[in-house]
């Protein structure tokens, strides 16, 4: 048997089979999902989970309001419970409208996926609550399998989490003692204060911590939570006029005033938001509105970010290009304009950082084809994922065209960016159908120009774009 499967593998695929193998790796490969939103059942009312919580998922509180009665406001409608303003969205884009856009659909995907056929057809949503509550009713042990179940269902070998040291809704499920999580979840530590500059936000974090308020106390609050985190990578998200100013050498900053504030980035509206203090469990999930203006003249770039990166080898993964408070009345579902960002910065980066990996992806269509030069260029430089309004299949299907002629496999085709765990099923699955068209169509052009791939050959690329090439990459130490 080993040996008919080992023959099956190593055989020339002929041009006929090319689209139907392409698409039966794709579909069976375990993927990893290098950025979600993601924290596990150990986390409490942070795992998010459930028909509630994809019904009033930002996406579609957005494009409910589109249409809503000029009588429903904003205020109103967050002032409501989640139920009912599940209730309303159910009814308003699932009822009375066809549930054509992405977001509407990837919820009947996600509930098609979990075996609700028949309630979908229906358009019961009491059905699909009381599957929900037969999980919900056993706690945390009913969280912890449903977690299974959805891990299963979406193909997810693991999942990367968001984990921020400077919120204390969250810090407080890392210390004293931390929460024990399956190795499906991996962490991330953001630092996007550091980033910024926000001597305010690091400096609270730090008191309340019960460090000093130096630079050696900032680079030693870093490193011990990477020891209690141990984290992937550190990440930030980045707004669309994000920029460093050119400057002479490597690794050093010239004519820097150490400030540790970039007070005319204050100016810009939206630039900070405090996450120090306590919040309640409804905008727990809300892990997005953080300082996010780079600050090139910041100490805590310098001397303390980049330092601790380079002495433990930890790459910096960015997320460039989003715009908070568009329309502040509506909350997170408010947020995301998409603009044109300078990628000319992150290429700095790389340039004055070489022995610092960095990950990116950026917000807007227009920066894609920049972004796959500037990854072509420097081998600290790591592409993933289709982010936020570029998570839509025609787009998906652009990106990943021009990525795969650009850079062959060396890049990770999709990350789900999922908040509530039951988002993995449809990301993941309308994703797999776009790479696997993409792939096939890219296979069928290299055959036709006279070469020949084993299906074996063909699951080796397929693994490397849905997390091959990242896992790669993390190994790949410059220090």
């Amino acid at each position: 048997s080993s040996n008919l499967m080992g023959s099956i593998n190593n055989r020339k695929v002929n041009e006929s089979d090319i689209r139907s193998i392409v698409f039966s790796e794709v579909s069976s490969a375990h993927v990893i999902d290098l950025h979600t939103h993601l924290l596990p059942p150990s986390h409490g009312a942070l795992c998010l989970w459930g028909i509630d919580e994809l019904l009033t998922y930002h996406y579609l509180v957005a494009e409910y309001f589109m249409t809503a009665p000029a009588d429903v406001t904003p205020q109103g409608f967050y002032a409501m419970s989640k139920k009912d303003q599940a209730d309303l969205i159910w009814d308003a884009l699932f009822v009375k409208r066809s549930p054509i856009s992405e977001a509407t659909r990837g919820v009947i995907t996600t509930l098609v996926g979990l075996g609700l056929d028949s309630h979908v057809k229906n358009c019961d949503l009491q059905a699909i609550r009381e599957f929900y509550d037969s999980f919900r009713n056993d706690g945390l042990s009913g969280a912890e399998r449903f977690c299974e179940l959805v891990y299963q269902v979406s193909g997810v070998r693991y999942a990367v989490m968001t984990n921020i040291p400077f919120d204390s809704n969250e810090s407080r499920h890392w210390r004293p003692k931390k929460k024990e999580y399956p190795d499906t979840f991996k962490s991330a530590l953001r630092v996007d204060p550091l980033l910024a500059g926000d001597k305010e936000t690091i400096e609270t974090a730090l008191k309340s911590a019960g460090y000093g308020t130096t630079l050696a106390d900032a680079r030693q609050y870093l490193h011990d939570w990477c020891d209690t985190m141990k984290p992937e990578y550190m990440m930030a998200s980045t707004p669309h006029d994000f920029s460093l100013s050119p400057l002479e050498g490597r690794g050093t900053l010239a004519g820097v005033k150490k400030s540790g504030i970039d007070e005319k980035a204050m100016q810009s509206p939206f630039a900070f938001t405090d996450l120090t203090g306590n919040k309640d469990c409804e905008g727990c999930e809300e892990t997005d509105d953080m300082p996010s203006v780079i600050n090139e003249s910041s100490n805590f770039l310098t001397q303390v970010l980049m330092p601790v990166c380079e002495e433990r080898d930890l790459p910096l993964a960015l997320k460039i290009g989003a715009h908070r408070g568009v329309n502040p009345e509506l909350r997170t579902a408010g947020d995301g304009i998409v603009a044109f960002a300078d990628t000319e910065s992150l290429s700095r980066l790389c340039a004055r950082f070489p022995k610092v990996r960095f990950l990116a992806t950026f917000l807007s269509r227009v920066n894609q084809h920049e972004a796959c030069v500037l990854a072509n260029k420097w081998r600290n430089l790591h592409l993933y994922g289709c982010w936020w309004y570029c998570n839509n299949p025609s787009i998906i299907h652009e990106i990943t065209s021009m990525r795969v002629e650009m850079l062959g496999t060396a890049f990770t085709s999709q990350h789900s960016d999922a908040r509530v765990m039951d988002q993995l099923i449809y990301k993941w699955s309308h994703s797999r159908a776009v790479i696997a068209d993409v792939l096939a169509k890219e296979y069928e052009k290299v055959l036709n120009s006279g070469w020949s791939f084993t299906r074996a050959e063909i699951r080796r690329d397929v693994r490397r774009l849905l997390g091959g090439s990242y896992e790669e990459f993390m190994k790949k130490s410059l220090t």
